[in-house]
């Protein structure tokens, strides 16, 4: 798309589906002559103007409101022009066809995912990271994303990086004076308070990288695999934590033959619940094919619930169920059915008083009963701690993984320029060098050191129109 950067580009910016309006977008360099030819007279910029969308033999094909943004000002930089009729699919389909045959000479062409966004970005718009919470506003799941992804684009997230990237480049300069300068022998470690100002920055970009990690978790969520024996309650659980009748619930054994996924929210957290087939040795062939599947879920998962029948926990099965299970993944050991036990069988943990148990600790085994909802709070409670999830801290913008990346190495380059400190002025170019790759990690979160292949990557996971 880059190579492509000069041709001028058109398509529908609104969802597919009938709408009560629809939006035609046109982006490009000098675009005056075509807005004349397709509405028939030159716009006054940043105007509504209402008039019949005509097409090459002067019949109206719509009717609605053009608008005209002479660029620089312009979402793209460019020139943009809007046509804003009806939403419906085929008169939209007719009018974008249209423009494309009346731009032909001009080069017009469809644009591809996310290149509206993209030029606004090569046109210096946006930055990279506001750019990315374009798509993240569109895909937020929950009112808590939507926030902080307008957070992000609005730059909040771009002003704490570049904060700290003026402050690396300050202690750089200082260095790279005193390389430059070697006869005025200054103990510029000592003089200008290096090691303290590094200090400084080291702290505040870790603060940073919390923050970010909090808006990562906001943004992706966990996955989370219910997994077990036949018949101990996953598909009840799922239904439970998505308030609805997701999964198909009956007392036979292997109901589930594949997984079934529901995304449901925890304070605002996306959380993918994932049901899957009950573990059990099976001669039947397509329940072996629903098995194969969950361990490969398993294998996948950022947290897995081990539900358990109360009545029975820890049986052989269980016991080889739990030996399977990756050693890396937290795991969650779920004791369903609690409303099923008598008297003698109570639990020495049940879920009135599991919160107020003190030798519990933090990987405890949950009593929860899905049919009747006791334990559930609890069982929320436990998700977000394994997120790493803290309501008090929540990010004001949306983080993603390149971004919690770029910190860390940053993050690990004044670690290393802080080691080199500690030896004064011996190493200063080593220093030096160390915040000037420092500085470049913390740029590629907003696209100052950015590959060509990067950004394909990023904007190609846009949808059209964007």
């Amino acid at each position: 798309m880059i190579l492509r950067a000069h041709e001028p580009i058109a398509a529908i910016a609104t969802a597919p589906g009938r709408g009560g309006i629809g939006v035609i977008r046109i982006s490009g360099r000098n675009l005056e002559p075509l807005v004349v030819r397709l509405t028939g007279k030159a716009l006054q910029p940043r105007h509504a103007h209402y008039l019949p969308f005509n097409d090459s033999r002067g019949q109206a094909m719509d009717a609605g409101i053009a608008l005209f943004f002479k660029g620089p000002q312009s979402y793209t930089g460019e020139d943009v022009l809007e046509l804003q009729g009806h939403g419906g699919p085929a008169v939209l389909r007719r009018v974008l066809q249209h423009c494309l045959e009346a731009g032909r000479d001009a080069g017009l062409r469809l644009a591809e995912p996310g290149e509206f966004t993209q030029r606004a970005f090569l046109n210096d718009r946006m930055d990279l990271a506001q750019a990315e919470a374009v798509a993240d506003l569109v895909n937020a799941s929950s009112e808590a994303a939507a926030r902080s992804a307008m957070a992000s684009l609005s730059g909040a997230f771009s002003e704490k990086v570049n904060a700290l990237s003026d402050r690396i480049v300050r202690l750089r300069m200082l260095v790279e004076a005193t390389l430059d300068f070697p006869e005025e022998e200054i103990d510029f470690l000592e003089k200008y308070q290096a090691a303290a100002t590094l200090g400084g920055i080291r702290q505040d970009l870790a603060a940073l990288t919390a923050q970010a990690r909090q808006g990562m978790i906001l943004r992706e969520g966990l996955h989370v695999v219910l997994a077990g024996q036949p018949n101990v309650g996953k598909s009840s659980l799922l239904n439970a934590l998505a308030g609805d009748e997701i999964a198909i619930v009956t007392p036979i054994a292997g109901t589930t033959r594949d997984k079934v996924i529901q995304q449901i929210h925890i304070d605002g957290v996306p959380m993918h619940i994932i049901d899957t087939a009950g573990l059990r040795e099976t001669e039947d062939t397509v329940e072996s094919i629903g098995i194969a599947r969950t361990w490969a879920e398993i294998e996948k998962a950022n947290v897995i619930l081990h539900l358990q029948d109360a009545r029975n926990p820890q049986d052989a099965l269980d016991s080889a169920i739990t030996a399977r299970l990756p050693a890396g993944t937290p795991v969650l050991k779920v004791n369903n059915k609690v409303d099923l036990l008598s008297d003698g069988q109570a639990p020495w943990e049940t879920a009135d008083d599991a919160a107020n148990n003190p030798d519990a600790g933090p990987h405890r085994t949950l009593y929860i009963s899905a049919r009747t909802g006791a334990g559930l709070d609890e069982l929320r409670r436990r998700l977000l701690d394994i997120a790493g999830w803290n309501p008090g801290a929540e990010s004001p913008w949306l983080a993603r993984e390149r971004h919690l990346a770029a910190l860390e190495s940053a993050r690990d380059r004044l670690a290393v320029a802080a080691g080199h400190a500690s030896h004064n002025d011996q190493v200063l170019d080593l220093f030096a060098e160390e915040l000037r790759l420092a500085h470049e990690a913390l740029c590629a979160i907003t696209g100052q050191f950015t590959s060509d292949d990067l950004l394909g990557e990023i904007f190609s996971s846009f949808c059209i129109g964007k």
